[in-house]
């Protein structure tokens, strides 16, 4: 459509970024900010929808400033009615230039007195003139739509005169707040016809001081007198330059969009994202930890291991007697979850269960919530104060459900009980082996008291040491 500045990034793609920060700010940020961005994305997107080849430009002024003379000036019409005879309607009146008036724009900003200019130059082709009522009225509607139009139109022309030009009410009341929208702005000096040539300069050289000393240094000032025509074909050159620009709605959006973001940004603040730190990170897990019961859980392992490695290395004869000790991790449930799969290193699931772990206590929860808070104020360090509560509600969101996750992440913890150490093994084996030379040395030495019992010949000692048989030493080595 030829409306999008190619200073910055598309106009689009700016709406849709502004959008996002507005959904992502709404609840954290000042709602009427919030609001405010909102409005701006459906504004800007419900204008786009229309052709970029139309440029509506609104006529504002205060009483008497001669607005609507310059209205009929411009247009080459008698639509506005001047001075006394102006009508008591609140809404604004649309001339348009063109083969068919812009209907669905015109239903959109809510206009419905519409007439088209025919007969006249074609360089205002495209052009969409707004006479508005007047700012200063004692009407509270016409003060209304006044406030309402001003945030729809593509360009702004402000008609004044050279008494009230300088009008705090105009300056502080839409000015001041449209600063942003200097570059689709102008500032139109009407009446210069009661004006000698010096002071008009001297009135031209003030409005334009005020203006600059209030940032609207690209908003342009023109002087006119709609009763003579001086400077109404300028004033008309500089709308069909805009017209045929094709820029003027773009620059208007893009001004919406970065006041919005501007006030949005100072709700979001410029923080840079925070890493968490190694030591708070640390006082959490060790606070978690403690409240999962993590030392009950590692004495009881502990315990357990000690009781099982009696069990597998004491004497086969008495090592039984140890199996008849309490397991302490039966005793809170964590002794039937390290069965694996030999295909898939993972815990059974249907074999998973609450533990009896004892509750935290006070302390150990309010530990728990210290180092949460200390986290979630470390990853919110330099956020706006909504912000840093959303990210301290975020971190609590689950707060309830915490102590059935400790548990479960417990519960489901492999302690590899059953895999026992490598050199238990080998002490098995060296018991049995060891018994088995007791029960051959004993066996020998039965099979000669037999033997020699019924005075047949002995086993032969295969071996002896200072009158020790082998068989003996078996024995008792054994």
């Amino acid at each position: 459509m030829g409306i999008f500045s190619s200073n910055k990034p598309s106009l689009p793609s700016r709406v849709r970024a502004l959008s996002e920060a507005a959904d992502l700010a709404e609840g954290r940020s000042d709602d009427d900010v919030v609001a405010g961005a909102q409005r701006v994305v459906r504004q800007v997107d419900r204008r786009l929808a229309f052709s970029g080849e139309v440029t509506v430009v609104a006529l504002a002024g205060a009483t008497g400033s001669g607005k609507s003379s310059a209205f009929n000036a411009v247009s080459g019409t008698t639509l506005a009615e001047p001075g006394v005879t102006r009508p008591t309607t609140a809404k604004a009146m649309a001339a348009s230039w063109g083969a068919e008036p812009p209907s669905e724009l015109l239903d959109w900003l809510e206009i419905p007195r519409r007439h088209t200019v025919t007969g006249g130059a074609d360089d205002l082709e495209g052009l969409v003139l707004l006479d508005l009522p007047d700012h200063d009225s004692t009407e509270l509607a016409h003060r209304a739509e006044v406030d309402r139009l001003v945030q729809l139109v593509d360009m702004f022309i402000w008609v004044v005169d050279p008494q009230k030009y300088a009008d705090a009410a105009l300056h502080d009341r839409y000015l001041k707040p449209l600063v942003a929208h200097s570059g689709v702005m102008m500032v139109v000096l009407n009446q210069v016809d009661t004006l000698s040539e010096t002071e008009l300069e001297r009135c031209l050289t003030d409005l334009r001081r005020l203006l600059d000393s209030e940032g609207l240094k690209k908003a342009q000032v023109l002087a006119i007198s709609a009763k003579t025509g001086r400077g109404v074909d300028t004033l008309r050159k500089k709308l069909s330059r805009s017209i045929a620009d094709k820029q003027t709605a773009a620059r208007r959006l893009s001004g919406d969009v970065d006041a919005a973001a501007a006030a949005l940004s100072v709700e979001v603040g410029s923080a840079e994202t925070r890493g968490l730190g190694d030591a708070r990170l640390k006082q959490l897990h060790k606070a978690l930890g403690e409240a999962a019961g993590v030392p009950v859980v590692t004495e009881a392992v502990l315990k357990a291991m000690r009781r099982r490695g009696a069990a597998a290395t004491g004497w086969p004869a008495l090592s039984w007697l140890t199996k008849l000790r309490p397991d302490p991790l039966r005793r809170l449930h964590l002794d039937q979850f390290s069965s694996r799969s030999k295909k898939q290193n993972q815990l059974e699931p249907a074999r998973v269960q609450r533990s009896s772990l004892p509750s935290g206590t006070g302390v150990q929860k309010a530990r728990v919530d210290s180092a949460l808070r200390a986290l979630a104020d470390d990853a919110s360090q330099g956020l706006p104060r909504g912000w840093s509560a959303a990210v301290l509600q975020a971190s609590r969101r689950e707060e309830r459900l915490l102590a059935d996750d400790l548990d479960r992440a417990v519960a489901t913890t492999d302690l590899a009980m059953e895999r026992g150490q490598g050199y238990w093994k080998l002490v098995q084996m060296l018991q049995w082996l060891l018994i088995a030379v007791v029960l051959v040395g004993l066996l020998w030495l039965g099979a000669n008291f037999a033997l020699g019992y019924f005075q047949l010949p002995r086993l032969p000692d295969a071996y002896s040491y200072r009158g020790i048989t082998l068989p003996t030493m078996m024995v008792f080595g054994g």
